[in-house]
């Protein structure tokens, strides 16, 4: 591995690793908090119901913009193989970079899920699933897959309108991201369990399996179809709108022009 793509991948598997021990951390201590309350009502939203997804919403939000700060310059700061495909898909990111990318996000969401069960224990696996992500109740599975693909769509619009083009201005992505996907959350959750993120739900689901919990992996198609189609949808639209304005390379997030 070239010297270049393996400082990429370190940024991207870090950068994820970080999203999911944090983010889907705050939707573990809640479920466990709320079974020490209610044992027999286990769920999000026991607690203050919206004030909950608010919560673990700015847990992934303030995540990822600390992330862009911190790994933009150097990947680029995708941590989410829908955004890298979408990238791809623009011609914004090479090939056999992306496949790096995609790896580097997939390994470092399954080592955050595992380092939540190391600081947890056993109860991050029955009580809290490991912040894993499932369809709501009465919510079916097209609905979920559909909810997805929004709020993906809406997220890639945004990297694409700060992190992308040329005559965004410098600065902002990190902040913009990040409160995109709080938003997002704040609005999905209770519906999908917000993955917008293929790797955020497949470490989750992997780490369960692996360690005793629940297998829902029956449910990974509405978090990889919809995420993907939603990135690839929205990277495609914004090409096309802002054709002719100027559309850089990534990584460059905070390039001075």
């Amino acid at each position: 591995m070239p010297c270049n793509i393996r400082k990429k991948f370190f940024a991207e598997l870090l950068g994820t690793f970080f999203l999911v021990f944090f983010g889907t951390g705050a939707a573990v201590i809640t479920l466990l908090v709320s079974n020490s309350i209610y044992p027999d009502n286990v769920g999000i939203g026991v607690l203050g119901g919206l004030g909950d997804w608010i919560a673990i919403s700015f847990a992934f939000g303030l995540t990822v913009m600390v992330g862009i700060y911190v790994f933009g310059k150097i990947s680029g700061a995708h941590f989410n193989p829908a955004v890298t495909i979408g990238l791809l898909v623009t011609k914004n990111i090479a090939l056999v970079d992306s496949i790096y990318y995609i790896v580097a996000q997939v390994i470092g969401a399954s080592l955050g899920s595992l380092a939540l069960f190391g600081c947890l224990g056993s109860q991050a696996v029955m009580i809290g699933g490991l912040g894993a992500t499932a369809p709501g109740l009465g919510v079916g599975y097209m609905q979920a897959m559909f909810a997805e693909f929004i709020g993906t769509f809406f997220l890639m619009m945004v990297v694409m309108g700060v992190a992308v083009d040329k005559k965004a201005e410098p600065g902002f992505a990190g902040m913009s991201i990040g409160m995109t996907v709080t938003a997002v959350i704040v609005v999905l959750g209770a519906f999908t369990g917000a993955s917008i993120n293929p790797a955020r739900t497949f470490g989750p689901y992997l780490m369960d399996m692996i360690l005793g919990g629940q297998n829902l992996w029956a449910f990974y198609p509405i978090y990889l179809i919809g995420p993907i189609l939603g990135a690839i949808c929205a990277a495609v639209a914004y090409a096309y709108l802002a054709k002719g304005s100027g559309v850089c390379d990534l990584p460059q997030p905070f390039k001075d022009e």
